[in-house]
């Protein structure tokens, strides 16, 4: 079965066409790549799937739901994690895990916030406000925030960036387990494509809105005739313009 579908998906800004005419389905239990430069379009189809970009036209169907009739229904068992989108400063950290505890209406939220705080290490730092947290402590953060409702379907965008390789190399160990633990789907946006090797069953690359290739890492780098997915990357990424 398949978590996401996504059929036929434009997005037309007035003088950008950011994502143009898409179509793909993410397996449930896996974890998809979603590559591509700058402008690609990734972060406007993620925006998309979470409902906070309308679609100019096509359709999205996350968990057998349709994401322009039923999106909350969808959304309840969904969560996101972006390191470019901050938690509110001011807040502690407790309190920032206890406010999207309620609003995706956590059971035994004191509970659930304990077990979070173990797992990331987090317990030292819940009365620290979020906006004193080093670069690391904040990522670590962000993603207890994206598993506080145990989602099923998890979007990350660039979840590594900017962090050290232990801090990287924990996030990634954790985004394995909660995979394997939960039956978990991720589409996972990343430029690091030492990770998107490690992480990934599939890969989808983008290139001026649309899908150019399709693959797992290990078939798109034998098609290419490289060595590692940094040189598919750029080979995908310095083509000419479609």
């Amino acid at each position: 079965m398949n978590a996401i579908i996504v059929n036929h998906l434009t997005k037309q800004y007035p003088s950008t066409l950011a994502v143009d005419d898409i179509s793909f389905a993410v397996p449930t239990g896996s974890i998809t790549g979603l590559l591509g430069g700058n402008g690609a379009g990734k972060t406007t189809t993620i925006s998309m799937l979470l409902g906070l970009l309308v679609p100019t036209s096509g359709s999205i169907t996350i968990l057998g739901h349709n994401m322009a009739t039923d999106r909350f229904a969808a959304l309840a068992q969904m969560n996101f994690s972006s390191p470019y989108i901050a938690l509110p400063a001011r807040l502690s950290v407790i309190e920032n895990l206890r406010v999207y505890g309620h609003l995706y209406n956590v059971p035994h939220l004191a509970r659930r916030i304990e077990e979070l705080a173990a797992q990331f290490n987090l317990t030292p730092l819940l009365k620290r406000l979020a906006g004193e947290l080093s670069a690391g402590q904040k990522t670590r953060v962000a993603l207890a925030k994206s598993l506080i409702n145990r989602p099923d379907v998890l979007l990350l965008d660039e979840p590594t960036a900017s962090l050290d390789p232990d801090t990287g190399d924990f996030v990634r160990t954790t985004l394995e387990t909660y995979r394997t633990t939960h039956n978990a789907t991720i589409l996972l946006a990343s430029h690091n494509m030492a990770e998107v090797e490690r992480l990934c069953d599939d890969v989808l690359m983008m290139k001026s809105g649309k899908i150019v290739d399709r693959g797992t890492p290990e078939g798109l780098i034998t098609r290419y005739g490289r060595d590692d997915m940094e040189q598919v990357f750029l080979d995908i990424a310095r083509s000419p313009a479609l």
